[in-house]
């Protein structure tokens, strides 16, 4: 299944998305990405209208690095904010030349993350994917950017299962006991 993005211009955006969106290309500017020389930066709001925001962190041993949603999500989560109804992803190439003209959208892992923040909250979230100068958006619900969500509902499947403390295949370290 491919996903059209339709873009529009960020004018077209409304105020508060558009600042929403500002807040996460100011900290795009605060990315460590010596190795992709890619920066991305995203800011969430609440329905309270707290802004929690997060920058791409990169690490030598690649799988260590930390994206800019779950960098903003985890501060979010961190100051008790479960209530995220809107995230706004902004990201450019910087190294070895200046790309800005791509609209980014949130890589796989970061929209299963987003899912499980539409699940605490209990509402689908909106998530603004922009291009590096602010001139173009695309909109959507994590709903439409993760269609078939892997979450609690899929869990429920195995409740037929015994815990995974008495199951046979469960961790030896778990089974044992402490006096």
């Amino acid at each position: 299944m491919e996903l059209h993005i339709e873009t529009l211009p960020f004018s077209a955006l409304p105020n508060a998305d558009r600042k929403l969106c500002e807040r996460a290309l100011e900290v795009a500017s605060r990315a460590y990405a010596p190795y992709s020389g890619f920066a991305v930066g995203v800011a969430v709001r609440t329905a309270s209208g707290k802004v929690f925001v997060g920058a791409n962190l990169e690490n030598a041993s690649y799988g260590l690095s930390i994206c800019a949603e779950v960098a903003a999500l985890t501060e979010a989560n961190t100051h008790g904010a479960d209530d995220i109804e809107t995230i706004a992803v902004v990201g450019y190439k910087y190294a070895p030349i200046f790309d800005h003209q791509a609209i980014v959208t949130p890589c796989g892992r970061c929209r299963q993350l987003i899912w499980e923040a539409r699940c605490r909250a209990r509402s689908d979230i909106k998530v603004i994917c922009c291009n590096g100068d602010l001139t173009s958006a695309a909109v959507f619900s994590i709903a439409e950017l993760l269609p078939a969500a892997f979450d609690v509902v899929a869990l429920r499947q195995f409740d037929d299962h015994p815990p995974a403390e008495t199951h046979p295949h469960s961790h030896p370290l778990k089974q044992r006991r402490v006096s």
